[in-house]
């Protein structure tokens, strides 16, 4: 059987079941249905935050956050992400600045951001690399300095904590996504948080249309999500605590048996974080070395993924060229290996012999 680099999680299908029964009963589908409000108040509890919005994905997300916050010109940001990060700034009409990354944690190097700042520059966007947290005490103090907002692309966070908070809960915004392929899902869908309560009604407002019912009182967007997607994550949310540490034993298996003097990875040594093991990254000595292995893994039906190539200041649809070297050079360098909740550890031990004899 073919592994790829992720598997999504799916409950007992008799559990879904049980939640949609309702749907049927009811025949509420869409628009901001009971399932919805339940999960909402559900992931509210679990992550131990006041305010979050249960949305169609993690790029409407932040197309919605960067909407909300009335940003204009220059949005400074990292160039190691998904697409994502960048296209939605784009989409938004604004300008991505890039500011390389740490070589260590692969996060946007939070010392190199003043140097970027400008009279255009309105906001922050970082994210959380492969789930760890960015220098979140760095970014915030250099927003408050310039009055700039911050949003953070957690969309690999959930389940992470960083000093006791998730952490989705810094910035003026964070936002997440629900993907099949993360640690948590709902099939598709994603959130936004916020710590302002008014900032989370227009946040609201804009994930529907702008209006409630009859009343109409700003613009908006069709940003909501369904009850089928609802139930899903209401079926995976109690399943996340094993899931995570599934995720850690697999990744643990990894640790052990890879050859660590060709290879690196990032560090998970941050003082306070807690990792929901999102990502099995790992970097090799050369591109040509990785394009080596892959190939040897592929022969086998294993397919790793380049998560995240290129960096995305050299994206083909960029009119511009914001050098950020350490970023090119990890972009062609590192690979994501297989990593889901019922990876065989056998499975691991296969992936690795390949790996290592590659090298």
């Amino acid at each position: 059987m073919a592994i790829n680099v992720t598997k999504s999680f799916l409950p007992p299908i008799e559990e879904y079941q049980e939640i949609i029964k309702g749907i049927w009963e009811n025949t509420w589908l869409t628009n901001n249905g009971p399932l919805v409000r339940k999960l909402e108040g559900q992931l509210k509890e679990y992550l131990n935050i006041e305010n979050l919005l249960f949305v169609g994905n993690g790029t409407i997300a932040i197309q919605i956050a960067l909407k909300a916050l009335n940003l204009t010109g220059e949005i400074i940001t990292t160039p190691f992400s998904y697409c994502a990060t960048t296209t939605s700034i784009l989409w938004e009409n604004l300008k991505p600045v890039f500011v390389d990354i740490e070589d260590k944690t692969y996060n946007i190097n939070a010392d190199l951001i003043e140097a970027a700042i400008t009279e255009k520059t309105s906001a922050i966007m970082a994210t959380h690399v492969y789930g760890r947290p960015c220098n979140i005490e760095k970014i915030e103090s250099i927003a408050i300095k310039y009055n700039l907002k911050v949003i953070y692309d957690g969309a690999h966070g959930f389940g992470a904590n960083y000093k006791g908070k998730s952490v989705l809960s810094f910035g003026d915004i964070t936002t997440c996504s629900f993907h099949a392929t993360k640690v948590f899902h709902s099939i598709e869908g994603g959130c936004i948080v916020s710590n302002d309560n008014n900032l989370n009604k227009k946040l609201e407002l804009y994930r529907s249309f702008g209006h409630k019912n009859d009343d109409y009182y700003t613009m908006g967007i069709n940003g909501k999500n369904s009850e089928f997607h609802a139930a899903m994550g209401l079926c995976n949310l109690p399943k996340v605590a094993d899931i995570i540490n599934n995720r850690r034993i697999i990744s643990e298996k990894y640790d052990a048996l890879l050859d660590w003097e060709k290879l690196s990875r990032p560090t998970n040594n941050i003082e306070g974080f807690d990792y929901n093991y999102a990502y099995y990254p790992v970097l090799f000595a050369s591109e040509a070395k990785l394009l080596q292995v892959t190939e040897a893994l592929k022969k086998e039906e294993i397919t790793p993924r380049r998560y995240f190539y290129p960096s995305l200041n050299k994206l083909p649809y960029l009119d511009f060229y914001n050098p950020c070297p350490i970023s090119e050079n990890i972009a062609q360098r590192a690979l994501s290996l297989p990593l889901y909740y019922d990876l065989a550890l056998e499975d691991v031990e296969l992936i690795v012999s390949i790996i290592n004899k590659n090298l």
